[in-house]
């Protein structure tokens, strides 16, 4: 799926709130870096983390709060 999409189904899984996205993806990303295994059936070894964050977010696979 291109990213254009994947963006725009993880903007609307969060009311279209891009800096919430923003966040969310970073601290996925930043666990992904740090060992945890994703949620979806990508590689970290050869897929960016920030795709991987991306890709849970918009299959609702990772519930993003903007609580804390």
């Amino acid at each position: 799926m291109k990213i254009e999409k994947l963006t725009a189904q993880a903007l609307e899984r969060l009311s279209f709130d891009r800096y919430l996205l923003a966040i969310a993806v970073g601290k996925r990303a930043e666990e992904i870096a740090k060992g945890a295994s994703p949620l979806v059936d990508m590689d970290p070894k050869v897929d960016k983390f920030t795709d991987i964050a991306l890709v849970e977010i918009a299959e609702g696979k990772i519930i993003v709060s903007d609580e804390g």
